[in-house]
């Protein structure tokens, strides 16, 4: 005899669509473990197409000592090897050259003074689209704690050519040029500078601050907002200001010329200072020009742990 077991109909369906349930759970499951799995390779595609278009704008950027003339006669910078060919006679690895005529300095201050983003290869930020970084198309989310980024076009023992792209706000914080010849030219946007010389003969007191064993007078050359386009600034190693510090008003590009280079080993090390207000230690140093808001107190210290920079010299070939 054969056993016929009948199945009820309904008790059937629901257990298909409970089959179906769990396995469509399962799918669903499984497809949300593999969205961060998604997202991690999207991001690494992303940030290795960034990097390589950060690699291709630098490239384009920077030019290698031996091949500049080259790759300049096949470019669309003239300027910039107009100005590397007028480097080029005008400075030495010890500084100006050995003509005593302010004719090449003001050659130089001529041809910078025509200088506009385009023409290093930069394109002009807006304040509403406030990176600091020319080249980089970053996101608003990450853009307020982008740093300072450091283009170096140029470098050989008589000069350095470089150009800092700046983020609103951002701060290179008061530094020595020390022996060098510095010429500065605002590309875009806006920047408070404010620069100091030493006086002379040097005039040194004991500091009760903690850390700064040593403060020395220096009398204020510059506190203004340089705003492009405008003038080429020059300082030089006593006077113009040899101590600076930027601030960013605006996001805007610094192009430097700087002679001849900073190096350690010859004396030409960047050392950062604080400034304090003449009044803070006293009156025993005697004012014989100008006002006491006029000149303040320079300590030596290390180089600022908040010091955001981003260098593009890892590029170099």
């Amino acid at each position: 005899m054969e056993l016929i077991i009948r199945s009820n109909p309904v008790q059937i369906i629901r257990h298909q669509i409970c089959s179906d349930s769990c396995e469509n759970k399962g799918k669903q499951e499984e497809s949300r473990q593999n969205i961060p799995k998604m997202f991690s390779e999207i991001q690494k595609v992303t940030d290795k197409a960034m990097v390589f278009l950060q690699k291709k704008a630098l490239s384009a950027l920077y030019i290698p000592k031996q091949k500049l003339h080259m790759a300049m006669n096949n470019t669309t910078a003239p300027k910039v090897q107009l100005l590397y060919d007028l480097c080029k006679t005008t400075f030495t690895p010890s500084g100006l050259s050995s003509s005593p005529s302010p004719q090449p300095i003001h050659k130089l201050c001529s041809l910078l003074d025509t200088f506009g983003p385009a023409d290093v290869g930069l394109k002009e930020e807006s304040p509403d689209d406030d990176r600091g970084h020319g080249f980089f198309g970053l996101n608003r989310v990450t853009r307020w704690a982008q740093p300072i980024t450091y283009l170096d076009i140029h470098e050989c023992d008589s000069f350095t050519m470089c150009v800092f792209c700046f983020p609103t706000s951002s701060v290179i914080p008061l530094h020595d040029h020390p022996g060098m010849t510095v010429l500065s030219k605002v590309l875009y946007g806006s920047m408070h500078v404010k620069a100091y010389d030493w006086v002379e003969p040097s005039c040194i007191k004991e500091s009760q601050e903690p850390g700064c064993p040593q403060v020395r007078l220096a009398r204020l050359a510059a506190d203004k907002v340089l705003t492009a386009p405008c003038g080429t600034s020059i300082l030089y190693p006593k006077t113009g200001g040899n101590l600076h510090c930027f601030t960013a008003v605006t996001p805007c590009a610094v192009l430097d010329v700087l002679a001849p280079p900073y190096r350690e080993d010859l004396g030409r090390k960047c050392t950062y200072y604080v400034d304090y207000p003449y009044s803070a230690f006293g009156n025993g140093a005697q004012i014989s020009n100008g006002k006491e808001e006029e000149y303040a107190w320079l300590a030596e210290i290390e180089t600022p742990d908040d010091l955001y920079m981003r260098s593009g010299k890892a590029l170099r070939r």
